[in-house]
């Protein structure tokens, strides 16, 4: 049973998804629609933005930390008006030319670090770290496995998958006896 604090908010409830064992921490924002994988974990102050049309996914073992800002869809503030629209303004067609828009995928065993920000349009590679304060920009390219961080966003080390294996084969080993206990009884 996932664990969802009552004290966040949820613009599209009939989207929002969380798996097994999860949590997600007080004062979260979400207006995507939202997949989270098992044994996730959004903690408190993370905001997730971008409408109905596009997705945020956080696979099974991994976590968005406190602060960080995910952006499926934001504007150019360079090349558009930066407001929001009621949608009656905008029954002819968009307004806006530029928007910067797509979904943020966030595949197993990823992780995002406090206060870091996530621009639209990214697939985060399985194993994948970015680190506190860092920005990832849209379309950047990953590699799997791997730390980044910083601003302007640069590859670190490679992270330790023989680690983390290690502790998710402990996982599984601990919940295939608790299944066989139950099945016992």
């Amino acid at each position: 049973m996932p664990i969802i604090s009552k004290n966040i908010r949820v613009r599209y409830p009939e989207h929002f998804k969380v798996g097994e064992n999860s949590i997600i921490d007080d004062f979260c924002y979400f207006s995507t629609r939202v997949e989270i994988g098992d044994f996730s974990h959004v903690a408190t102050g993370v905001s997730v933005a971008g409408g109905v049309e596009r997705l945020f996914r956080l696979g099974s073992f991994g976590g968005v930390s406190a602060g960080a800002r995910i952006w499926c869809t934001t504007d150019d503030f360079v090349n558009d008006i930066v407001t929001v629209f009621p949608p009656w303004l905008e029954a002819e067609g968009a307004i806006k030319e530029n928007l910067i828009s797509g979904d943020v995928i966030m595949d197993d065993f990823t992780v995002v670090g406090s206060n870091a920000v996530v621009m639209p349009r990214n697939h985060i590679p399985e194993g994948t770290m970015i680190g506190a304060l860092s920005f990832v920009p849209a379309d950047f390219e990953f590699k799997p496995w791997s730390v980044y961080g910083g601003v302007p966003l640069r590859l670190l080390k490679p992270r330790n998958k023989a680690s983390v294996m290690r502790q998710f084969e402990k996982v599984q080993e601990r919940l295939r006896r608790l299944e066989q206990t139950k099945e016992g009884r």
